[in-house]
């Protein structure tokens, strides 16, 4: 009876990915191991999709999130195309994520702790975006700031988008350690999958998303710090309200 019950509980299964997700993942893992190298060039979109047997579409939504993650980068016009980029304190990132995850499974940590380790990291980030973004990192957050304004809380990428808001304002403060520790927890809390998302909730994170760019975009690191503290209140408690319901 003791062994059937352990046979009952043991976690055989994982996450299964989306087209999108294993495409970058895939493409990722070539890279952290070595098989693509700095500044190699990647194989053409069309012959990217065809190995991958996707779309186009599904394609460049994770070449983009590459590219967020600062593993490759593009390069316009008839001679360019996705390159990779030097791997350095972004495969530090990658390390937290698989230990982080590593733990939470095994059950050695809680959810809630990494939670508020990345939310305790997230208001110096954000002063020191505030202070060092230039002006691409400006147009970025904008440009997911759009993004999220546009979607539907329905919307599947509606959670990628948060992790990437939340990354490249890590990426804007300058330090590489701090924002590799910042997109590494968020990409394992994933608050917005734990949230109550209905269209009144994601009106108002949009405004408190627009709000913190705002502030970036001011320079105000006073203004930044408590744009993001009034936005992680709230997202703590419609999570716990969520969690607890």
């Amino acid at each position: 009876m003791a062994d059937l019950r352990d046979t009952r509980t043991r976690v055989i299964g994982q996450k299964v990915l989306r087209p999108r997700e294993q495409v970058e993942e895939r493409v990722r893992l070539k890279i952290l191991s070595g098989e693509l190298k700095s500044g190699d060039l990647l194989p053409p979109e069309a012959e990217l999709a065809r190995q991958f047997s996707v779309s186009r579409t599904t394609l460049r939504e994770a070449l983009r999130s590459l590219t967020t993650q600062g593993l490759i980068y593009k390069v316009p016009g008839s001679r360019g195309g996705n390159f990779v980029k030097s791997v350095d304190h972004h495969s530090l990132g990658s390390v937290v994520i698989d230990s982080v995850h590593n733990l939470l499974k095994l059950g050695s940590i809680d959810f809630t702790e990494v939670a508020e380790v990345r939310q305790y990291l997230e208001v110096p980030a954000v002063r020191l975006a505030a202070t060092n973004r230039t002006e691409e990192d400006l147009e970025r957050l904008r440009d997911i700031e759009r993004r999220q304004k546009a979607a539907s809380v329905d919307d599947p990428e509606v959670p990628k988008l948060d992790e990437q808001f939340h990354s490249l304002i890590a990426q804007a403060s300058g330090n590489r350690v701090l924002a590799s520790f910042v997109a590494a927890l968020h990409h394992e809390t994933e608050p917005v999958h734990y949230l109550d998302l209905s269209p009144e909730v994601g009106r108002a994170t949009v405004r408190q998303h627009t709000a913190i760019v705002n502030a970036i975009a001011a320079q105000d690191p006073d203004a930044a710090e408590v744009a993001i503290v009034d936005h992680l209140t709230y997202l703590r408690s419609h999570l716990a309200a969520h969690v607890g319901a």
